[in-house]
């Protein structure tokens, strides 16, 4: 009952509010309506007018708004704007076909699907640079100083406790020289003394993973997909080992190798060494899916490119050759110096490349095109290279340390860091990822450097986390594997996968037949098939004695070749006789005449 007197109490309301509504414009009580003071009462022509037919009608400023909501929704917000101008940055994948010509649904929906995912990825990579707090700052002097003046011992000074502490050195003067290699998080440092010395360091907490000595020379030190397997270049073959330090394959493939470069996404080993190949090794199946020889000696040089997975090499001649594991010979060939290559480093963009010879130049090259951009000159030659994710390019020569500030892009005529190591000759380089720190490798072990603004401030955990526990790392294995990728991608222009061939296999055999009867046409015009009639006829050619003239050297007279050349010219003779013959004597049966002359 009380719900049923409720409702005929919310009915009468009802009735009484469209009442009010239906008998005149305001629904507001008197007091409401009427005006307090003069000054507030509407002057005549300000009120409304009632038009005819009962219809209220609409302001000017109504009308304006009106007009102008249309051109607010074609203007696009401040917001949309930068997002669709950072999207750009963030596209994936090359030009592809016309999906229009794609004639099977299924395949042209799976072509949408994909292309629609690539620009929901690339537009929330965008969006996602909003909540990125961290920038990348700079060294900057002022007045008349210089940047490349300032000492790692004036920057403790002024930096804070955290920073300061990235600044150290390592004496190992008893086995270096060392070559060093971080993990792609940037957490994890990897040692390699050329006199048999391994050790695996978490550098920023300085907890020792392990340490050990192989009693023989190591050359080349490299972290595998991740900081628990680790390969080592040693004296003859090349060894892999677990955190722990022990031996877990012994690689009898790579010998005498030098240099060695592993590719994440393909789970490739490449290596160069004092025979001159290059091998690539399967790490998840141990098979070797290539092994090349340049034939131009000894290389010590091994880079790989991160944008297309192409293994650069540097060789004796001054030449870099660009491989692929099932390309027999080489992508591309580079003459960079006149003498040998000492060091090579590749932004991660894929773009530039900086290589050093002996004839103490570094230079920048544009890989897209294979050119060179920029020229810097060095007092001694350089002997390490590397390249910052923020585009910092550092050199190694002697006991000096260089660091360039947007060098790849324009021509720099002084340097943004310089560091002096007294005592000690380089030997490798590489930017920490995610840091501004720079390690350098050297006859007396260990120095690291802060450089500001060399490292990425922000970083991807799906990528690479610093900060990775033990449980994401193993996931982040298994997601990897399940990842890998063929040898058979790696190319040049790794957008190739990408593109779609819409002609038919009707369509594309036509064609094919067509060229080749267009080739076999130009090739008839040059002469390069000519009629039986036309050809020159050889016979008697492969006699013994003619054999034996053409085996024997020409400017040298004896009597076995007296005794070959009358027996060529009897030979000659007989056979002018035979065609000397009447025409009824040349047949079948012609060896059977007698000679009547």
């Amino acid at each position: 009952m009380f719900a049923a007197a409720k409702l005929g109490a919310d009915e009468a309301t009802t009735r009484r509010a469209q009442h009010t509504a239906s008998d005149g414009e305001g629904s507001a009580s008197d007091s409401e309506r009427a005006p307090r003071t003069l000054r507030d009462q509407p002057a005549k022509s300000d009120q409304p007018t009632r038009p005819s037919g009962g219809k209220k009608r609409k302001s000017d400023k109504d009308e304006k708004q009106t007009a102008e909501e249309p051109k607010k929704d074609k203007e696009p917000d401040e917001i949309q704007q930068r997002t669709a101008l950072a999207a750009k940055k963030y596209q994936r994948g090359g030009p592809t076909s016309k999906t229009t010509k794609v004639r099977s649904k299924r395949a042209q929906a799976s072509l949408d699907h994909a292309k629609r995912r690539r620009e929901e990825a690339a537009e929330e990579a965008a969006r996602s640079e909003m909540l990125l707090t961290q920038d990348a700052g700079f060294l900057e002097a002022e007045g008349l100083e210089r940047t490349y003046k300032f000492t790692q011992a004036q920057l403790a000074e002024n930096l804070d406790l955290a920073s300061a502490g990235k600044i150290f050195d390592l004496k190992l003067a008893d086995f270096g020289p060392y070559s060093l290699r971080y993990s792609d998080n940037g957490r994890h440092l990897l040692l390699g003394g050329k006199r048999g010395h391994l050790a695996s360091i978490d550098w920023r907490s300085g907890r020792l993973g392990c340490e050990l000595h192989v009693r023989e020379t190591v050359r080349d030190v490299t972290w595998l997909h991740n900081q628990s397997l680790f390969a080592a270049a040693q004296k003859k073959y090349v060894y892999i080992y677990d955190h722990t330090g022990a031996e877990v394959h012994c690689l009898q493939k790579h010998v005498e190798p030098t240099a060695l470069g592993f590719l994440p996404f393909h789970f490739l080993l490449a290596s160069t060494g004092m025979t001159g190949q290059v091998v690539f090794q399967d790490v998840t199946e141990g098979a070797v899916v290539g092994s090349h020889r340049p034939g131009l000696g000894p290389s010590h040089v091994l880079k790989v490119n991160p944008y297309n997975a192409v293994v650069h090499v540097g060789h004796g001649n001054g030449t870099v050759s660009l491989w692929s594991p099932k390309q027999g010979k080489p992508l591309a060939r580079m003459l960079c110096h006149r003498g040998p290559i000492q060091a090579m480093a590749i932004d991660r963009s894929g773009t530039y490349m900086a290589t050093s010879g002996l004839d103490g130049r570094v230079k920048v090259w544009d890989i897209r095109n294979f050119k060179p951009l920029h020229d810097y000159k060095t007092k001694q030659p350089a002997q390490a290279l590397d390249i910052s994710q923020r585009g910092l390019l550092a050199a190694g020569w002697g006991p000096h340390v260089s660091v360039w500030k947007d060098a790849l892009s324009t021509q720099v005529d002084k340097p943004y860091m310089t560091q002096l190591l007294p005592g000690v000759s380089t030997s490798a380089l590489q930017f920490v990822p995610y840091d501004d720190v720079l390690g350098v490798g050297h006859s007396q072990g260990l120095s690291s450097l802060v450089i500001p603004g060399s490292g990425e401030p922000n970083f991807d955990a799906y990528v690479a986390n610093p900060y990775q526990t033990t449980k994401q790392r193993q996931e982040s294995e298994v997601k990897s594997l399940l990842d890998k990728l063929a040898p058979d991608t790696i190319a040049l222009d790794p957008t190739f996968i990408a593109r779609l061939d819409p002609r038919s296999q009707a369509q594309k055999l036509r064609e094919s037949a067509v060229a080749e009867r267009e080739r076999y046409a130009q090739d008839k015009e040059e002469g390069k098939y000519l009629d039986s009639s036309v050809r020159n006829k050889t016979k008697g050619r492969n006699s013994t004695a003619k054999r034996y003239l053409r085996k024997t050297q020409a400017n040298v007279t004896d009597l076995k070749r007296l005794q070959a050349m009358e027996r060529v010219e009897q030979e000659e003779k007989k056979r002018q006789q035979a065609s000397d013959l009447p025409a009824e004597h040349k047949g079948a049966l012609s060896m059977f005449y007698k000679d009547q002359r």
